[in-house]
């Protein structure tokens, strides 16, 4: 059956908005928003409810691909440096070792419990090792999980870094079992090439785009995410084009963009965050439709086994391995092994295989779904259950939400806190213009009884009040928090850029 553009927009939109909707009950639920994309797409394919005959791996792969490079690079750009940095050892022996690791297991366990030739035992251990990005990133901060010491920055920084490892493995198979290779040890000098070139060309690309940025002043401020998508794009061709892991490069893209100053930098992060969020959608909901459930069923007991392997043997075996030398406890890693969530990339990477005539790729398709299914449904509805049984969950206040947005730059050299005013503060019971405040210190907003205040001289401080303030420079920030406010650290949270 052929559709018109009209229709196509009509049943894209309809899906959309079902998807949206449908991920306001994940709270209720416990569902991972994910699952139920999926689940749109699957309802609305060739054997659901309204029977969408949709076949196209080659257009599924390139929004799975395209979805990927904005889906990394807003992980990257929504990752601090600094918290990264004490756990870059670390972060990178799971997203190479552990997955090394991970294959080899999965791909001998499948080799010897079904008909599989080891080559695509491990082609199939490689599509799954990767932990997924869009997963990890939406229930850890969907569920808005807290997670003591450093365990969420360690785990989403291996969830945005270690799709170039598989990636790299899934086409090093694929060319050994098409006899593209010939000798396995040829692949080693081309790993290493593709690693180094996707993360220096990343690099570079941000350090251009930061230098460009800073100095193109562009007359429309709307041309800025525009801008920025443009380059995002260009960091990953380039880079493939040359032979680099694309993938890499835009997730190193988005690290040293996001810890660095630019024009309209919080107005990105709000535009690409929402960007990210629409690809998800397409992403789920287009690999839902790629699914037959009919033939699900077919799989179904390879897919159990392979996926409760996976969880319950290879995933903790490779983590361990990779945390052997750390600090990190024996519950800790009982709960990184747990995390490791499979989404949208090992789908993404099992579209790649009807397009490179691997046999039986319309059976590695279906295992590989239905692996994704029972990862997102069992490890992604547990997590937060999980980690409060092992003791890991912290108790945290949630930062407040004030109504404003002010961008940073290098040319904004000011400060802001949240500061929550305590009974025994010396500004309590007086009134703004009696504080003294040092010229060019605003108190901006104050959160008093779920409302928002926008003070003038004659507002009277009250005790815990949560006020937004900010200054010119941040030596007056202080001055003003200890002499007037005379506030304990744990009752600041600093949000000073």
């Amino acid at each position: 059956m052929t559709y018109t553009f009209e229709q196509i927009l009509f049943g894209g939109s309809v899906l959309l908005f079902l998807s949206i909707l449908a991920s306001k009950t994940t709270g209720k639920l416990g569902v991972p928003a994910l699952l139920l994309f999926l689940g749109v797409g699957m309802l609305a394919g060739a054997d659901g409810l309204i029977g969408i005959n949709f076949n196209d791996y080659q257009l599924a792969q390139t929004i799975g691909t395209i979805s990927l490079i904005f889906i990394l690079f807003t992980g990257g750009l929504d990752t601090n440096w600094k918290e990264v940095r004490p756990i870059l050892k670390r972060g990178m022996a799971l997203s190479t070792l552990g997955i090394i690791v991970s294959t080899a297991l999965v791909g001998f366990f499948i080799h010897k419990v079904s008909h599989f030739s080891l080559l695509e035992g491990l082609l199939l251990g490689a599509i799954v090792s990767s932990t997924d990005a869009a997963a990890v990133f939406s229930v850890f901060r969907g569920k808005n999980i807290a997670l003591k010491g450093q365990l969420k920055t360690l785990l989403e920084f291996e969830s945005g870094s270690n799709d170039p490892m598989a990636f790299f493995l899934v086409i090093s198979f694929m060319s050994l079992i098409n006899s593209h290779v010939s000798n396995p040890w040829m692949l080693i000098p081309s790993f290493l090439i593709n690693m180094l070139v996707g993360g220096v060309g990343g690099y570079l690309v941000a350090r251009f785009s930061l230098v460009m940025t800073k100095k193109i002043n562009l007359d429309y401020d709307g041309l800025y995410p525009a801008l920025t998508l443009s380059l995002i794009l260009f960091c990953y061709s380039l880079v493939t084009n040359f032979g680099g892991n694309g993938f890499l490069a835009v997730y190193v893209f988005g690290l040293v963009l996001g810890n660095k100053r630019f024009v309209h930098k919080r107005s990105l992060l709000t535009f690409y965050d929402g960007i990210a969020w629409l690809f998800q959608i397409m992403m789920f909901i287009c690999l839902g439709l790629l699914v037959y459930p009919t033939q699900l069923v077919e799989v179904v007991g390879i897919g159990i086994l392979i996926a409760f392997f996976l969880m319950f043997i290879a995933r903790p075996v490779s983590v361990f391995i990779s945390l052997a030398f750390t600090n990190h406890t024996f519950k800790e890693k009982l709960f990184v092994s747990w995390v490791g969530l499979r989404g949208a990339v090992p789908i993404v990477f099992a579209t790649m295989l009807p397009l490179n005539n691997i046999q039986q790729s319309n059976t590695f398709f279906n295992i590989v779904f239905f692996i994704v299914l029972i990862s997102v449904l069992l490890q992604g509805s547990t997590l937060r259950l999980f980690a409060e049984y092992l003791g890991l969950l912290k108790t945290e206040t949630a930062t407040m939400q004030f109504p404003i947005d002010l961008d940073s730059s290098e040319t904004i050299k000011n400060g802001m806190k949240e500061i929550v005013v305590s009974p025994e503060a010396w500004c309590v019971g007086k009134t703004v213009v009696e504080l003294g405040l040092p010229k060019g210190t605003l108190i901006m907003y104050i959160y008093r009884n779920h409302h928002f205040i926008t003070p003038n001289g004659s507002t009277m401080i009250e005790p815990y009040d949560k006020m937004l303030i900010m200054t010119d420079r941040k030596s007056d920030l202080l001055f003003a928090e200890s002499k007037l406010f005379n506030q304990r650290d744990d009752l600041i949270e600093d949000h000073a850029t």
